[in-house]
């Protein structure tokens, strides 16, 4: 069945580790048990990923357990008239669970601390609490942050794709329009957030994937009006024929999209891009700003990142057939491919 919506509480695998119900929700009912996954430590994928966007700049802060390889980052990005953005990344070899990142997005902390970086996350209250501190961040100086991201009864986009091979499964949830306060620090110039206008999305992703795979995402969040809305939008995460990950957000409520295509030039991520949709919901011209491109190539382990930034202009369709104008919101589209 087409976009199956998940409606009742349950365990996320069967006794065979493949996924009980395959389908989307608008929260986390289906329960992440890492001990019931039946693959080998060195393929389980788990993940926490923050983007916070402020008016004209963002911060992106990941802690990640891919099994072989842990990959913990911070990235600054400036998006007013001269873009620029720095990703500074640490490597782990073999985590395969040894940083407990927690089974649900919304009880206890994620952290990961060396003699270099210190990040935490830390749900609770209506509230994540995002703290950095990255030393030698670029250019030898320090990089830190003290985020609040208020999280009030939302919904959010919550997906369970199998992929085509027994026992590999995908299990996200993305939360948006969480209105930011606090501030980053780097090289004297402080960036603080107005939760008036500001807002940040989260990333929280587990699963057993398979070894090569392209991946499309794009998301925002802002104000239009007096109403919050955002979006989710991606493909490559996986079989889709239960359900799609695309969703509108509009004020604390999801409204579901079929499928949308990333129609991207050939020539150049920084060309405009554009997007349309199978349901007609969700047409969009994508202005881009930045270009936040980033390759690993290790052999057998490559990861190639366009993360693009800029401005989206066009129409969104909501559940009841309300239209939404959208008029160069500040967002990101992304293509992935990686081997890991």
């Amino acid at each position: 069945m087409r976009n199956h919506e998940v409606t009742q509480e349950r365990e996320l695998l069967d006794e065979s580790g493949n996924l009980a119900e395959p389908g989307w929700s608008r929260r986390l009912l289906q329960r992440y048990d890492r001990q019931r996954i039946r693959a080998p430590k060195w393929r389980i994928k788990e993940w926490d990923y923050y983007l916070v966007m402020g008016r004209g700049f963002a911060g992106a802060f990941t802690v990640s357990d891919d099994g072989y390889i842990g990959l913990q980052s911070v990235s600054l990005l400036v998006l007013d008239e001269t873009p620029w953005e720095h990703t500074e990344t640490v490597l782990n070899a073999f985590p395969m669970g040894r940083l407990r990142l927690p089974p649900d997005s919304g009880k206890g902390d994620t952290a990961y601390q060396d003699k270099r970086l210190q990040l935490r996350f830390s749900p609770g209250g209506g509230k994540r609490r995002i703290s950095c501190r990255f030393e030698r961040f670029y250019r030898d100086k320090p990089f830190a942050c003290e985020i609040e991201l208020t999280q009030p009864e939302t919904e959010s986009m919550v997906i369970a794709t199998p992929w085509d091979k027994a026992r590999h499964f995908y299990y996200n949830q993305k939360i948006n329009c969480m209105r930011a306060s606090g501030y980053m620090e780097y090289d004297g110039t402080r960036y603080v957030f107005d939760p008036e206008t500001d807002f940040g999305t989260l990333d929280w992703g587990r699963g057993v994937w398979t070894y090569d795979n392209t991946w499309y995402w794009g998301s925002g969040s802002g104000q239009i009006g007096q109403d919050v809305f955002g979006f989710n939008i991606g493909c490559g995460f996986g079989n889709t024929k239960a359900a799609s990950e695309n969703v509108l957000f509009y004020n604390g409520r999801v409204h579901k999209l079929d499928d949308v295509t990333f129609h991207i030039p050939q020539d150049s991520y920084m060309k405009p891009w554009k997007f349309t949709s199978s349901d007609g919901r969700f047409e969009m011209d994508f202005a881009p700003v930045l270009d936040r491109a980033a390759k690993i190539d290790l052999g057998l382990l490559v990861s190639d990142q366009h993360q693009v930034f800029g401005r989206m202009s066009g129409r969104a369709v909501l559940d009841g057939g309300e239209e939404i104008a959208v008029k160069d919101m500040m967002c990101f589209a992304e293509k992935v491919h990686n081997r890991y």
